[in-house]
């Protein structure tokens, strides 16, 4: 396959459709299925899970779903130590970057004497964080979803992850896990895992919100049991969009360009730039090394379905499509990228220069990985502090502040056709004037 440049301008409306809508997840066809064994989750509990992992382990039994101290510790001594250190290494420059999203715990103005409002922080009690396990397993996922999570302060952290033939959890996932500081670990995946978390079972504490990056029936589950606990935004398959000019090396582009869509068949890699000398080169570069890459089956079928490499009028038009894009990981790499980024809108994360490949982000920079999809960088940002937070608001009035309020908050009760709402007020003033 030779990958060529097209003109943005030139794009047919279907072409632009296509690119845009890349592989959103659509999971209408198994929201009913994934929703139903939640449902029975929240009614039968762990025999549900024990039920469908039977294939797994015959003689099966609650304790198969937990996992031990003596599992972990074994998990340590098959994991390579380099790997080990490399995980405490990231796990301490995530840590790093996400205590530095905390706020302070409380501020309050004056609105008008004698009216106090303001608001405090608080992190959830607990928290579910999906881990992926058995054919993919992403020690890195672990570190972004649990270390925020404990950065914030929350109290207890479960996680889940799907185990292989024995009941047998990924070794990795397992030190990562413990690296992160999870609390509770069990082998469970798919609707399983986010069921338990979301209802609690005899095994499977209840959580209050469910995080953390999964296939599509995770993300249906999830969104099937939104409402009985939060969760984070629907993720798909991963993407990146590049923006560069002419001072860009065509080669380095050409392997980030090729490093989010070996991760599979459904993602999906946009270049845009307003060279056509660089995009010519670039396609040369990708086309050269795709001789090279290990997993180009994937690649091809990321190639083909779902990415472009496109020319702009002008960088002010790239800028224009980078927004409307608005990609899970955006490479600005031009001449000056920082005083580009007021220009930026929308996207889920940002890499700025020519020595900040997203696989950088991916690891070990301490910026999270957990990133909407899809266009969804529009409305959604990236897994942070604040995911875990709680803010509520308070006020304290005196006498005197109400007596401010009173005439407002007693007209608006009454025209929406709430006297009790107006009582509230009305009796403060009833009778012998109150303590300030």
């Amino acid at each position: 396959m030779a990958l060529k440049p097209e003109r943005l301008a030139s794009l047919s409306p279907e072409r632009r459709q296509a690119i845009m809508k890349r592989s959103m997840e659509d999971v209408s066809a198994i929201f009913a299925d994934m929703r139903a064994v939640c449902v029975d989750i929240s009614k039968r509990g762990d025999a549900v899970t024990l039920e469908h992992y039977k294939k797994l382990k015959t003689n099966i039994s609650p304790a198969d779903l937990v996992v031990t101290r003596a599992e972990i510790d074994a998990a340590y001594k098959t994991v390579p130590a380099k790997v080990v250190e490399k995980l405490h290494f990231a796990a301490e420059n995530i840590r790093k970057f996400h205590l530095a999203q905390r706020e302070r715990e409380m501020w309050s103005i004056e609105i008008a004497p004698g009216i106090l409002a303001g608001r405090v922080v608080r992190p959830m009690d607990s928290v579910g964080c999906y881990i992926p396990g058995r054919r993919a397993a992403y020690p890195s996922s672990v570190l972004m979803t649990v270390i925020p999570a404990k950065a914030a302060g929350v109290g207890r952290i479960v996680a889940c992850t799907p185990p292989d033939d024995g009941m047998v959890a990924t070794d990795v996932s397992l030190v990562a896990a413990d690296v992160a500081g999870v609390d509770q670990m069990f082998k469970m995946g798919g609707p399983w895992a986010v069921g338990s978390m979301a209802y609690g079972t005899a095994t499977v504490p209840k959580v209050n919100k469910i995080v953390g990056p999964g296939n599509r029936y995770v993300t249906a589950a999830k969104m099937a049991v939104f409402g009985e606990v939060d969760i984070d935004s629907p993720a798909g398959p991963s993407e990146i969009l590049i923006l560069a000019d002419d001072s860009a090396n065509p080669r380095w582009l050409a392997i980030d360009y090729l490093s989010q869509i070996e991760h599979d068949p459904d993602a999906a890699a946009v270049l845009i730039t307003p060279s056509a000398k660089l995009a010519k080169a670039v396609c040369a570069e990708v086309t050269k090394a795709l001789d090279e890459v290990p997993r180009r089956e994937i690649i091809m079928q990321a190639l083909t379905n779902n990415s472009a490499v496109l020319v702009a009028e002008s960088m002010a038009a790239a800028i224009e499509f980078t927004n409307d894009y608005a990609a899970e990981h955006l490479e600005v790499v031009t001449e000056d990228p920082i005083s580009l980024l007021p220009r930026i809108q929308h996207a889920g994360s940002i890499f700025l220069g020519p020595y900040a490949p997203v696989p950088a982000g991916d690891y070990a920079s301490g910026t999270n990985h957990v990133l909407p999809t899809g266009q969804c960088a529009k409305m959604f940002s990236g897994l942070s502090i604040d995911d875990f937070i709680k803010k509520p608001t308070f006020q304290y009035l005196t006498r005197d502040g109400l007596e401010y309020l009173r005439d407002a908050v007693v007209t608006l009760a009454e025209a929406e056709g709430l006297p009790v709402h107006a009582q509230t007020i009305k009796e403060r003033f009833a009778g012998p004037k109150a303590r300030k």
